[in-house]
């Protein structure tokens, strides 16, 4: 080797080395920077956000497409909440809102369907079917207080068919017979006749015409019934009669 190259030799192994050192250090600078290990840091977390979006996502288009409209809601809720910032919120938001709406109107349907009883018992000559759903708000009938109202559609095999209210305090003021105003959502309100028997059984008031009364709740929300009492005036008892289930007395038309 000559003398010049041995030189040059000796003279490039700092510079290399220093350039090295250089880099390392820059490498080592950006790394030690907040603010990328911040940006850094956030671009993870919005990776697995929405990895884990898309991997409830696929929950919820399951349960969309299976009609579970309870299950369906119950998914996006927890997308929405957990991770409201994803496509994959973003694509269901829509989704979401309808199955919320469809989930609400099945559990009002329960709801509504679970207001009424029915009861079928075995009587002389044989059996006795009836239909019932207490007011949506008590009633203070007499001054004693807010107590429940009761509307009985009633099928027996010797006293044939009836309709009748039956309170738990006070008494109607229709001994012989009365006029009651009977309403069904907004509609115009109908007089129809009524009558409280003479009987200490039950503090009851027939509606004499119960056929015409079954029908005016085939599709109806809320039914209302004004009717006057002893301690004076009227009251209003209002049924939200929307979960009738007709069948239950079939032979009723």
């Amino acid at each position: 080797m000559s003398a010049r190259a041995s030189a040059f030799r000796h003279t490039a192994r700092p510079v290399v080395l220093a350039a090295a050192v250089g880099g390392a250090l820059l490498v080592l600078t950006a790394c030690q920077d907040p603010t990328a290990q911040a940006e850094a840091q956030a671009a993870a977390q919005a990776q697995a956000g929405e990895a884990a979006a898309d991997k409830a996502a696929v929950e919820f288009d399951a349960a969309f497409a299976a009609e579970n409209w309870p299950l369906a809601k119950a998914h996006g809720d927890l997308i929405l909440a957990r991770h409201p910032d994803t496509a994959a919120a973003a694509r269901i938001a829509p989704l979401h809102e309808q199955a919320g709406a469809r989930a609400e109107a099945i559990r009002e349907d329960k709801r509504l369907a679970g207001l009424w009883t029915y009861n079928v018992e075995p009587v002389t000559g044989g059996t006795q079917l009836s239909a019932a759903i207490y007011t949506r708000d008590r009633v203070d009938s007499d001054g004693s207080g807010a107590k429940p109202v009761r509307l009985i559609f009633r099928d027996h095999p010797s006293w044939g068919r009836s309709s009748y209210l039956v309170m738990e305090a006070g008494d109607f003021d229709c001994y012989g017979a009365c006029r009651v105003a009977v309403t069904v959502d907004s509609a115009a309100p109908v007089r129809m006749a009524a009558n409280r028997p003479d009987t200490d059984e039950a503090i009851a008031m027939f509606i004499d015409d119960e056929r015409a009364l079954w029908r005016m709740l085939d599709g109806a929300k809320a039914l209302s019934v004004e009717y006057p009492v002893k301690a004076g005036g009227t009251r209003t008892a209002v049924f939200e009669v929307g979960g009738l289930d007709r069948a239950r007395l079939a032979g009723w038309k």
